[in-house]
């Protein structure tokens, strides 16, 4: 695969645990269950989704690209 492919595998990848992650915790915020395990691990969850969605996108595109090259 080439570098944009494995970008754009890699970014859906991130983009859906980041939904679900989100996804739970709107379910169990309209459920009012705001405090307790489930919430803790929702919550968890989440931040470690996007925490993975955020250093990702801060890696170089260049490196991605394989290129030593910058982009002015």
């Amino acid at each position: 695969m080439s570098g944009i492919d494995d970008f754009r595998f890699k970014s859906h990848y991130l983009l859906i645990e980041l939904d679900a992650a989100t996804s739970t915790m709107m379910m169990l915020v309209s459920s009012k269950e705001v405090a307790g395990a489930k919430w803790d691990a929702a919550a968890l969850r989440h931040h470690e989704a996007f925490h993975a969605w955020s250093s990702f996108l801060n890696v170089p595109y260049d490196h991605l690209r394989g290129s030593t090259q910058s982009s002015h």
